[in-house]
C-alpha cells in the first residue's frame, strides 16, 4: 500500500544514546519528523516507526487495533536497546500513551520519557456508544491538523475508523491501570489550547504515575499537534536538555557498560 508523502518511517544511526519516537492516532511519522531530525542532528540514534494501518488510507487502519500499534513501538524499542547504552521514549497524543505503556512494561530499559499532549481517555457520550456504533457506522470526522500555526498541515486521515477508535478506548482503559508502574523520569508538555485531547488527560497521567523526577511544561502558543506548531522548537530543545541531564547524571540501564 502506498504511503502518504512524508509519512514514511525514519531511522538514523547515531551514537549510543537512542530515542524512540511514537506518533499519534490516525497520524504518521510526518508529525514527528522535525523532532526526529533535530535529535538526529544532535548525534542520537533515532527510530520513528510507522504504526500499522497508519500513513496510507483509513480503510487500512480499520483492520488494526492497539495490539498492532503497541507491538510496532515495542519492536522499535527492542531494536534500540540492543544497539544503545541508554534509550529514551517520546510520544505525541496516542504516541504518548504508547510511550507510557512501554515505560510501565520495560522498567529500567528506558531511562526517561517525553510526552506531548498525551491522551488518557476517550471523552464524551460518544465513547460509550462506540461498542455499538462501530458496527453501524464505519467512520466519523477526523482529528487531523489541530495546529495554530498557519500554512501547516498534518499528514493524517480525515476520517476516524470507529473499530480503531473502539480499540484505542480499550487500550487507554488498560493503560490507566498500568500508570503506577511508570517510575522513570518524565517530561510532560501540554498545550494550553488543545481541541483534540482534554487537559484533564495530562493531569490524570501526572496523578497516576510513580515517577519522582517529573517536569510539566505548558505550551502557550500551540494546539494539539504541537510538534508542528509554534512551540515545536521548545519541545525539541527541552527534550534534548532532558535527555542530556539524565545522561550526565549517569542514569542508565542496570547491568550495561558505560563505555560507548
Amino acid at each position: 500500500m502506498q504511503v502518504l508523502p512524508g509519512a514514511e518511517p525514519f531511522h538514523h544511526e547515531g551514537g549510543d544514546i537512542g530515542v524512540l519516537l511514537c506518533h499519534g492516532f490516525t497520524g504518521s511519522p510526518q508529525s514527528m519528523r522535525p523532532w526526529a531530525d533535530f535529535l538526529a542532528g544532535h548525534g542520537y540514534t533515532v527510530s520513528l516507526p510507522l504504526l500499522p494501518g497508519h500513513g496510507t488510507r483509513w480503510q487500512d487502519m480499520q483492520l488494526t487495533g492497539w495490539q498492532d500499534w503497541y507491538a510496532e513501538v515495542d519492536r522499535g524499542l527492542r531494536g534500540l536497546t540492543a544497539r544503545c547504552r541508554q534509550v529514551f521514549v517520546c510520544g505525541l497524543s496516542m504516541g504518548g500513551a504508547l510511550a507510557l505503556r512501554l515505560a510501565a512494561k520495560h522498567g529500567d530499559e528506558i531511562s526517561g520519557i517525553v510526552v506531548v499532549n498525551p491522551v488518557n481517555r476517550v471523552h464524551g457520550l460518544s465513547a460509550y456508544a462506540l461498542p455499538v456504533a462501530r458496527h453501524l457506522v464505519r467512520t466519523t470526522k477526523g482529528l487531523a491538523s489541530d495546529i495554530a500555526k498557519g500554512g501547516v498541515q498534518e499528514a493524517a486521515y480525515d476520517r476516524v475508523p470507529l473499530h480503531a477508535a473502539h480499540s484505542l478506548r480499550r487500550f487507554l482503559r488498560l493503560l490507566d491501570a498500568e500508570l503506577p508502574q511508570v517510575t522513570q523520569p518524565l517530561l510532560l508538555l501540554h498545550s494550553a489550547r488543545d481541541h483534540v485531547v482534554s487537559p484533564a488527560d495530562s493531569a490524570r497521567i501526572l496523578s497516576r504515575v510513580s515517577s519522582t523526577d517529573v517536569t510539566e511544561t505548558l505550551l502557550e502558543r500551540s494546539y494539539h499537534v504541537a510538534t508542528l506548531d509554534y512551540d515545536a522548537e521548545r519541545i525539541f530543545q527541552d527534550s534534548h536538555d532532558f535527555i542530556g541531564r539524565l545522561v550526565a547524571d549517569g542514569t542508565q540501564r542496570e547491568g550495561t557498560a558505560t563505555g560507548g
